[in-house]
C-alpha cells in the first residue's frame, strides 16, 4: 500500500468518535468502521431496497447493496491511486445510502412531503441517524459510534438549519468548509456508478434501447471501441465491454483532473483541503458528457411510464403508511411506540418507513388497508 499523502485522512489526524474505545489491535480505526457499517442491519436491508427498478422485478438489476459496493470499489480504487486513505473511503461509500427508504427517490419524495411541516426527510441525514442513534448493536452507546470523518462523509448536503442542530460536524456547511478528499471521490464515485449501471439495467429491461442510448456521445464512443476491438461480439456481451470502458474513461478523467488540481492547491495538510475548493473532479468535458447522460436517463428512463407506474404506487404506499401511523400511534411497533413518546410520532413514523424493505413496506401496506390480511 502507498504511504498516505499528508493532507489524507488517517488514524493519527482523525477527530476520532464520540465515546471513546480503545484502538484496534489488527485493524485501523477506519477499518473497524467499515466493518461495523457491513455488519450493521441498515445494511443488510439494502439489498431488498430499490435503486431503479424494484427488486421483485429482476434478479439481477441493481439494489442499494449492490449500487453501494460499486461505488465502494471505484472510490476506493481512486483513493488508492491518490494515496488517500481507502479505508475511509471504502466505509463512506458502503455507508452512503443506508438512509434511503424503500422505492428509491420516489419513496424518499413521499416521505419529504409527509415530513414537510415536521423537519422535512433527507436520506444522508437518516443516513447519519442510523449511525449515531438508531442501530442497537452495542452495550456501551447508540448506534455505531464511528469516526468523525466517516460521519462526516456520509453527511453529503445540510441545509443551514440543520446544520446548527448538528453541533461540530454542521460547521463546515455554515463555514463553507470542505470535506476531506475521501468523502470528496465517495460522491463522484456514486454519480458514476448510478449513471453507468442504470445504462446497463435500461438495456436489460428494455426501457432502454441501443438506439437510443447511442445517440449519447458517452456511451457511442466506447461502443465504437468496443466494436474495433471486437467485432465478433453483440448483445449483452457487448453492451459490458462498452459500460466498462465507460466507467475507466471516467476514473481516468477524474483521476487526471483530480491530480491536476491538487498539485496547482499544493495542500501541505487535511486543514489545507477544508479551505481550499473542491479539489476531486472531472474535467469540464466529462462533466458535461456526464450532464448529458443524466439528463437522458431522466427522459428516457425515470420518466419512462412502466418506472412512474412503480413510481406512483410507492408514493401512495409510504404517504398511506404515515398517516395511518401518525393518526394512530398504537399501529406502530413497541419500539416505535416507545420513540413516540420520547421524540414525536412523525420522527418515529419516519424512522419507521426508512428502514423498511420494498417488499416489508408492500406487506405493511396490505396488512394495514387489505381486508384478511393480518
Amino acid at each position: 500500500m502507498p504511504e498516505l499523502a499528508p493532507y489524507a485522512v488517517n488514524d493519527s489526524s482523525s477527530r476520532g468518535r464520540v465515546v471513546a474505545e480503545p484502538r484496534p489491535k489488527a485493524r485501523s480505526e477506519f477499518q473497524r468502521d467499515r466493518d461495523r457499517i457491513i455488519h450493521s442491519t441498515a445494511f443488510r436491508r439494502l439489498e431488498y431496497k430499490t435503486q431503479v427498478f424494484v427488486n421483485h422485478e429482476g434478479d439481477l438489476f441493481r439494489t442499494r447493496l449492490t449500487h453501494s459496493i460499486e461505488v465502494a470499489q471505484i472510490a476506493r480504487s481512486i483513493a488508492r491511486a491518490l494515496r488517500l486513505n481507502d479505508d475511509l473511503t471504502e466505509a463512506i461509500a458502503l455507508a452512503h445510502d443506508l438512509g434511503h427508504t424503500p422505492f428509491g427517490h420516489a419513496g424518499q419524495d413521499a416521505l419529504n412531503d409527509c415530513m414537510q411541516a415536521h423537519g422535512g426527510f433527507e436520506h444522508n441525514l437518516q443516513s447519519l441517524r442510523i449511525v449515531d442513534r438508531l442501530e442497537e448493536r452495542y452495550g456501551a452507546f447508540d448506534g455505531l459510534n464511528l469516526m468523525f470523518e466517516t460521519r462526516e462523509g456520509i453527511l453529503k448536503h445540510c441545509s443551514p438549519a440543520r446544520a446548527r442542530e448538528l453541533g461540530e460536524l454542521g460547521l463546515r456547511f455554515l463555514d463553507g468548509r470542505r470535506p476531506s478528499l475521501e468523502a470528496q471521490i465517495c460522491n463522484l464515485a456514486d454519480e458514476i456508478a448510478y449513471n453507468n449501471h442504470d445504462v446497463d439495467d435500461g438495456l436489460r429491461s428494455g426501457l432502454l434501447t441501443l438506439e437510443q442510448i447511442g445517440e449519447m456521445s458517452l456511451f457511442a464512443r466506447h461502443a465504437a471501441e468496443a466494436d474495433a476491438e471486437f467485432p465478433h461480439i453483440s448483445g449483452r456481451r457487448r453492451v459490458h465491454e462498452t459500460i466498462r470502458r465507460m466507467i475507466d474513461a471516467q476514473v481516468t478523467d477524474l483521476l487526471a483532473e483530480s491530480a491536476r488540481r491538487i498539485a496547482t492547491a499544493a495542500p501541505q495538510a487535511l486543514a489545507d483541503v477544508h479551505a481550499a475548493p473542491a479539489l476531486i473532479a472531472f474535467t469540464d468535458a466529462m462533466k458535461a458528457e456526464n450532464r448529458a447522460l443524466k439528463g437522458f436517463l431522466r427522459d428516457h428512463l425515470y420518466q419512462h411510464y412502466q418506472v412512474l407506474r412503480m413510481t406512483a404506487k410507492a408514493r401512495r404506499i409510504i404517504s398511506e403508511l404515515f398517516d395511518a401511523f401518525v393518526s394512530d400511534p398504537r399501529l406502530l411497533p413497541p419500539q416505535y411506540q416507545e420513540m413516540a413518546a420520547t421524540e414525536s410520532v412523525t420522527r418515529a413514523t419516519a424512522d419507521y418507513i426508512a428502514g423498511m424493505t420494498d417488499r416489508y413496506s408492500t406487506k405493511e401496506h396490505r396488512r394495514l388497508f387489505s381486508v384478511g390480511e393480518l
